[in-house]
């Protein structure tokens, strides 16, 4: 029987920051792979996107309809919190132009160097190949079984993770523990993934990219979601950080309509009627230079509707206008599905959050249990949302532990 005053499951940034600011605290990190991080080594394709710069009110919108719970976390523990906890380890951070805060490094590996020292300094015992199987509480707290041992601890920590990347060892587990111990779980499913399209015909252009593009979602012919984001056309179907974001929101046999000219269809109907009144005979190639739409993609649409890029404005029947009117500014995609959790950077669902105190991450319904990271029902968009949200709620649920454990040992 190995005992701590605090064990957290999980070796995540989540896990790792919790465990920093417990200091004084006998805390044991159960992490069931060799080596923790491992999924923190991979994020911003190896760079390691910390957060978001700007002011935090500006991040509430970013979290989907779970915003509201993370207003408290983020005012406690923000952005400008985190780049100062890690420049006073020596690490400094620069900004890309959309915003975007990494280590001047640009190396994920130096994030979880500070992470590991810091955990060393503070005497935080990392017991890694301890896969947890089963959670228990008890009278003076609780005990977890691993495949090699049981622990026994006053506070328990859940930062186990999601499902997306299963490779890393991000498997669900934290869902089932916490169901066990009277949970309700939010049925998780992949976000921040590709979709896939049924009948698929831009493989062609796989690569080509759109900016700041508006999206929408349909539904049984209803429009239920609108988002407006970058977009890049794959091998078989739709990426980039618009559909990124908006992949919480899809499921499959949903539509989504791309808008490529960024202008709305009566008012590219009315620009392309007056230009065939006023320049008849411009090609509708020539015509078509206005819109920043890549020539790839507008030879594709020409191709579509059967008309030739020599073909006369005024040549152009209402018939076929209205076809180039619906492809410009109102594509549909259909959607087979979104991508799985082995392409997703984060989950949606997870532990339900209004069983959780956004105060202070500690369960309402089991005392001295606590929650930290993508295990919550929590899933930001891409630009360092998720990995704030991480370490936010790891410091929030550190700070209401070392209160209580002040006020009781």
């Amino acid at each position: 029987m190995k005992q701590a005053d605090i064990i957290i499951i999980g070796g995540g940034p989540a896990g790792l920051f919790t465990a920093i600011h417990c200091k004084g605290i006998k805390t044991i990190i159960l992490e069931k792979n060799a080596l923790a991080g491992k999924k923190l080594l991979i994020s911003g394709t190896g760079r390691c996107n910390l957060t978001h710069e700007g002011i935090i009110s500006d991040f509430f919108s970013h979290y989907g309809e779970n915003h509201r719970f993370m207003k408290t976390i983020l005012y406690c523990f923000g952005n400008a919190d985190l780049l100062n906890f890690f420049s006073g380890h020596g690490l400094e951070t620069i900004v890309d132009k959309n915003g975007k805060v990494f280590p001047v490094t640009h190396r994920s590996q130096d994030v979880l160097r500070i992470l590991f020292d810091s955990c060393r300094k503070n005497d935080v015992q990392l017991a890694y190949n301890q896969k947890v199987v089963g959670v228990g509480k008890k009278d003076n707290g609780f005990e977890v079984l691993t495949e090699n041992d049981i622990f026994q601890a006053r506070f328990l920590v859940f930062a186990t993770g999601g499902m997306s990347y299963p490779t890393t060892g991000s498997t669900g587990d934290g869902y089932k523990f916490a169901k066990h111990l009277g949970h309700s779980i939010v049925p998780p499913k992949p976000s921040l993934s590709p979709v896939i399209v049924q009948g698929y015909k831009m493989a062609s252009i796989a690569g080509v990219s759109l900016q700041n593009r508006d999206i929408y979602l349909y539904r049984d012919n209803r429009k239920i979601h609108a988002c407006r984001g970058d977009i890049c056309f794959t091998h078989h179907g739709l990426s980039g950080p618009g559909i990124l974001d908006f992949s919480r929101y899809i499921l499959s046999d949903d539509v989504i309509k791309v808008n490529f000219t960024d202008k709305k269809p009566d008012d590219f109907r009315t620009e392309f009627l007056t230009a065939a009144e006023k320049e008849g005979k411009t090609a509708i190639q020539t015509f078509m230079k206005r819109y920043e739409i890549p020539r790839s993609l507008q030879s594709f649409i020409f191709m579509e509707l059967k008309i030739e890029p020599e073909t006369r404005l005024a040549e152009i029947n209402k018939n076929v206008r209205n076809q180039l009117v619906a492809a410009c500014c109102e594509y549909p995609f259909l959607i087979g599905k979104v991508g799985g959790f082995n392409m997703a950077m984060v989950t949606s669902g997870g532990v339900a959050l209004p069983e959780v105190d956004a105060n202070t991450m500690e369960s309402k319904l089991v005392p001295d249990l606590y929650f930290a990271g993508e295990v919550l029902d929590i899933d930001g968009d891409t630009g360092g949302y998720n990995l704030q949200a991480a370490f936010s709620t790891g410091f929030m649920a550190a700070q209401s532990i070392r209160k209580k454990f002040m006020e009781r040992y």
